[in-house]
Protein backbone atom coordinates (compact mmCIF):
# COMPACT_ATOMS: atom_id res chain seq x y z
CA UNK A 1 0.00 0.00 0.00
CA UNK A 2 1.48 3.61 -0.95
CA UNK A 3 0.58 6.18 2.11
CA UNK A 4 1.62 10.00 0.99
CA UNK A 5 1.13 12.04 4.25
CA UNK A 6 2.05 15.74 4.82
CA UNK A 7 3.58 16.28 7.99
CA UNK A 8 3.54 20.31 8.80
CA UNK A 9 6.10 20.27 11.49
CA UNK A 10 8.83 17.93 9.22
CA UNK A 11 11.52 20.88 9.29
CA UNK A 12 14.88 19.39 7.88
CA UNK A 13 16.34 16.04 6.65
CA UNK A 14 17.22 15.00 10.15
CA UNK A 15 13.54 15.19 11.08
CA UNK A 16 13.17 12.78 8.06
CA UNK A 17 15.76 10.28 9.19
CA UNK A 18 13.74 10.48 12.26
CA UNK A 19 10.59 9.85 10.41
CA UNK A 20 12.25 6.75 8.36
CA UNK A 21 13.25 5.41 11.59
CA UNK A 22 10.06 5.61 13.50
CA UNK A 23 8.19 4.19 10.31
CA UNK A 24 10.49 1.02 10.21
CA UNK A 25 10.28 0.14 13.51
CA UNK A 26 6.62 -0.85 12.84
CA UNK A 27 7.40 -1.88 9.35
CA UNK A 28 11.22 -2.99 8.80
CA UNK A 29 10.05 -3.52 5.17
CA UNK A 30 8.60 -0.17 4.66
CA UNK A 31 10.13 2.00 1.66
CA UNK A 32 10.18 5.78 2.99
CA UNK A 33 10.96 9.01 0.96
CA UNK A 34 10.09 12.45 3.14
CA UNK A 35 10.76 15.86 1.65
CA UNK A 36 11.28 18.77 4.31
CA UNK A 37 10.62 21.01 1.66
CA UNK A 38 7.26 19.98 0.33
CA UNK A 39 6.87 18.42 4.32
CA UNK A 40 5.73 14.91 2.53
CA UNK A 41 6.03 11.67 3.08
CA UNK A 42 5.82 8.51 0.61
CA UNK A 43 5.18 5.45 2.21
CA UNK A 44 5.34 1.70 0.79
CA UNK A 45 4.04 -0.35 3.50
CA UNK A 46 2.67 -3.69 4.06
CA UNK A 47 1.78 -1.53 7.87
CA UNK A 48 -2.17 0.26 7.99
CA UNK A 49 -2.10 3.90 7.60
CA UNK A 50 -3.32 4.09 11.11
CA UNK A 51 -0.29 2.17 12.49
CA UNK A 52 2.01 4.10 10.20
CA UNK A 53 0.54 7.48 11.33
CA UNK A 54 0.99 6.46 15.30
CA UNK A 55 4.09 5.88 14.63
CA UNK A 56 4.99 9.01 13.24
CA UNK A 57 3.07 10.98 15.76
CA UNK A 58 4.79 9.12 18.90
CA UNK A 59 7.87 10.08 17.24
CA UNK A 60 6.93 13.43 18.22
CA UNK A 61 5.56 14.94 14.52
CA UNK A 62 1.90 15.89 13.77
CA UNK A 63 0.01 14.39 10.92
CA UNK A 64 -2.04 16.49 8.67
Amino acid sequence: MTLQLKVPNMACSACGETITEAIKAVDSSAMVQTDPKTKLVNIETQASEVVIKQAITTAGYSVA
